[in-house]
């Protein structure tokens, strides 16, 4: 064989490229498929719920974090303002404080086992290893407050990003004759499989309001459990409008276009501030490359034509 490398090459294409077409057949298209028509009308986890009203049975670990976080002494409004942040982060159970605090337990003799590890590393110097003990116990029990801000940081951006889509479609549900319980409760059906987690705050809407609560009561509700701006001035709208008898169909069309407008123009802020941004990167690291790369052949005759040269002419 005089190609073996070409032949290889050939074959290794082939069969990619079969794999490739398999693949797409039986796995990718049915899946796009069935994205396209969307959620069943009733999916298993709703047929669980219809069938049984018992939750799951929580995990060892999770009974375990429970068990350790209940110990915890905390006053009534660290654990509202601890319960609040849970709540817009997604989680809404009933242990998901106490858990929150054995996980804080946990992180914190994790990190002191781990000082106390790097303790034979450090100098003999007594209060470097408290520092080290202290900033270890620090970080495990600051670490993860850090993380759920940001979980509850980026949950609010996803419904924020999200909100001009159910506006929309809150906007034709109104304008097609639905009243705006029945266009709530619509369009969180709608939006369970495109933004599952407005879908959900939007679900607990309508069962508040089937529970007995006033409707702007559960709207409110539904601002306090997102904690996002954009979520409070829609249902300062909308309870504005209830009260009035105003156009909702117009006033959340008005609301859409200016969320899409505000989103537009922060995109064109951020794309702004992208060449200030790059300053520092192309200073520090693509500017001396292209120095060695552009100056480098130069200088080397430089050195090896000039100072031959020089030592020659002493």
């Amino acid at each position: 064989m005089e190609h073996p490398l070409l032949l290889s090459l050939i074959l290794f294409l082939m069969v990619m490229a079969l794999l490739s077409g398999v693949g797409y057949r039986i796995y990718y298209k049915p899946g796009k498929f069935m994205r396209q028509l969307g959620a069943p009308v009733i999916s298993d986890a709703q047929r669980i719920g219809l069938t049984s009203t018992e939750e799951p049975a929580p995990s060892t670990v999770v009974t375990f974090l429970h068990g350790l976080g209940s110990k915890i002494p905390s006053s009534e409004a660290e654990v509202a303002t601890l319960k609040a942040d849970l709540i817009r982060a997604g989680f809404r159970s009933e242990t998901a404080a106490p858990v929150f605090y054995g996980i804080r337990i946990v992180s914190t003799l994790v990190l002191l086992l781990g000082a106390l590890a790097m303790e034979s590393r450090m100098p003999a110097n007594p209060m470097l290893k408290v520092m080290l003990m202290v900033s270890g116990c620090a970080a495990g029990w600051i670490v993860p407050r850090f993380v759920l801000e940001k979980r509850v940081k980026k949950r609010q951006e996803i419904i924020r990003l999200s909100l001009p889509d159910g506006l929309d479609l809150l906007v034709v549900s109104i304008e097609a004759g639905l009243g705006l319980d029945q266009a709530i409760q619509h369009v969180a059906k709608e939006l369970q499989v495109t933004h599952p987690e407005l879908a959900e705050d939007m679900s607990l809407i309508t069962l508040e309001m089937r529970a007995g609560k006033r409707r702007a009561d559960a709207l409110k509700n539904f601002a306090e459990r997102t904690g996002e701006d954009e979520v409070r001035k829609l249902v300062a709208i909308l309870i504005q409008n209830d009260r009035f008898g105003t156009s909702m169909g117009e006033s959340l069309r008005t609301h859409s276009d200016f969320m899409r407008t505000r989103r537009r123009q922060e995109a064109e802020e951020r794309a702004g501030k992208v060449g200030v941004k790059l300053v520092f990167p192309i200073f520090f690291f693509i500017l001396p490359s292209m120095l060695i790369v552009a100056a480098g052949p130069g200088l080397l005759q430089i050195f090896k034509n000039l100072f031959p040269l020089m030592n020659s002419m002493h």
